[in-house]
């Protein structure tokens, strides 16, 4: 479960997959930590199924640093704490989501049906990753998966709802990318004046609430 991460980290393996399960096991863990801190523990970063943990090698050695980590993980229930719920005000199709007729002919569905579809569930931040305030979210529906583009487009807008394969996640900044957009919301969710700059965190669940107009 512990393997050295170069001579400042170490990572800690929870499962091989996308679950809900590893997901609970790894933020009750983080939360354990947050309650607990390991002297000498810079910072730790969870994942889908690992959490990298980052400690200074002039306080605490590694062994006593797994140590550490091991009570911690022993302490913890392997439940986060209460999530909080965002809701994601989205404007669905024309400029703000070009690729939503595409997506809706390659399922057979109209428009109207993926953007009802797409905003019905409450979704997971599994992980924020790729760039600076990215959500990785489950819970898209598997009959709205859809591959990411041949040919990643050079500017996606800030604010951008998309899908690649089988996730959602919103582009928190503009930047190229290859998903498909659907749709775009005026919230900014990286803002580096903010304290925290990210909108979301892991651990959220997220709702995508549809508008038609944009602010």
């Amino acid at each position: 479960m512990f393997r050295p991460l170069g001579d400042q980290g170490v990572l800690i393996r929870f499962g091989d997959g996308i679950s809900l399960e590893t997901h609970q096991a790894i933020h009750g863990f983080c939360a354990a930590l947050a309650r607990d801190p390991v002297p000498g523990v810079v910072e730790w970063v969870p994942a889908y199924a690992t959490v990298a943990v980052y400690y200074r090698p002039q306080e605490i050695g590694y062994d006593d640093l797994v140590r550490g980590l091991g009570q911690r993980l022993a302490a913890s229930d392997d439940q986060p704490p209460p999530a909080r719920v965002v809701e994601i005000p989205t404007v669905y199709g024309g400029e703000h989501g070009p690729d939503l007729e595409e997506v809706a002919v390659l399922h057979g569905l109209t428009a109207a049906e993926v953007v009802a579809r797409h905003s019905r569930p409450e979704y997971l931040v599994h992980i924020l990753g790729f760039a600076p305030g990215f959500p990785y979210l489950g819970g898209l529906p598997e009959y709205l998966a859809t591959p990411r583009l041949a040919m990643p487009r050079v500017r996606v807008p800030a604010g951008s709802v998309a899908i690649g394969g089988a996730q959602t996640g919103i582009y928190p900044l503009e930047m190229p990318g290859g998903w498909r957009l659907i749709g775009r919301t005026p919230l900014r969710l990286f803002a580096p004046d903010r304290e925290p700059p990210t909108l979301l965190q892991p651990g959220d669940r997220v709702r995508f609430v549809p508008i038609t107009t944009w602010p």
